[in-house]
């Protein structure tokens, strides 16, 4: 009796096992029930009275700084230029840092894998993960109130975001490149000046640049503890209650940012 062959079932698609929807749908409602237990506890602990009244005051203080005092404006030069100040110095002396970090941390140009290698890591990790305004409130106290503490500040910030773009341009790079001049009999300088150096140039532009901007960002909030700057005038004029002044040195520093912002960008177009 002739055996008939069956065809084979056909195979219908799923996204996921029967176990992978499982685990989403037990992820999804795990994030519902952590979401309900954070509303729940700010909740608890949220003067709601205040909230609902937040339009009627912001309404206020915005009636009160407007129109901003113009005539504020010669009074903050000064300190705008110390905030420009506090975030050149403060970048140019990260960058000097972090360039030794950085090509002691990519695995491709450091010393010692096992000891170099992981210390160059923890300073960069370490960096990164202070604020610049904890940097800053912690120098005020060793340094006393003034530029010093913020421009190293913004230093100590710099040097995690510098060192880390910077060492992973550095991994990234051509080995061929690296290949051709050691093939000329060039030793470990020649070989990092020639063949690694030339590569990063243009990432090393860019990411200094950038880091030049975001810095003056994070100095026009710094003498809010009294590491210098326009922050200083700022603290000073909410103490004493004076809006119009407060609106006139936001507006100084929206337009110092947006130039910034608008130079950087042209520089890394020129550069990149």
């Amino acid at each position: 009796m002739p055996v008939i062959a069956r065809e084979p079932a056909e195979r219908v698609w799923m996204r996921r096992t029967r176990a992978g929807d499982l685990a989403a749908w037990l992820g999804w409602l795990i994030g519902v029930a952590v979401t309900v237990m954070c509303f729940q506890f700010i909740s608890d602990r949220t003067i709601w009275g205040f909230v609902w009244d937040a339009p009627t005051q912001a309404a206020d203080l915005l009636q009160r700084s407007v129109p901003p005092r113009w005539s504020y404006v010669h009074e903050l030069w000064r300190a705008m230029w110390d905030t420009l100040n506090i975030a050149t110095l403060g970048t140019v002396l990260a960058i000097v840092v972090a360039v030794p970090v950085a090509f002691l941390a990519a695995h491709n140009t450091t010393p010692s894998i096992l000891l170099a290698r992981p210390v160059a890591l923890f300073v960069i990790v370490a960096s990164r993960s202070v604020n610049s305004l904890i940097w800053a409130l912690i120098l005020v106290i060793i340094f006393g109130p003034g530029m010093l503490a913020g421009i190293l500040a913004i230093a100590l910030r710099s040097i995690g975001f510098v060192g880390k773009l910077l060492y992973e341009a550095i991994e990234e790079i051509d080995p061929a490149q690296v290949e051709a001049v050691t093939a000329t009999g060039a030793g470990r300088a020649q070989v990092l000046a020639w063949g690694i150096v030339p590569q990063v140039m243009p990432a090393f532009a860019g990411i200094s640049v950038f880091r030049w901007d975001i810095n003056i960002r994070e100095a026009t909030v710094l003498g809010l503890v009294g590491a210098g700057g326009i922050g200083m005038q700022l603290q000073a004029s909410i103490n004493v209650l004076a809006w119009p002044q407060v609106s006139m040195i936001l507006i100084l520093i929206l337009g110092t940012v947006v130039v910034s912002e608008w130079l950087s960008a042209r520089v890394r177009h020129a550069i990149i």
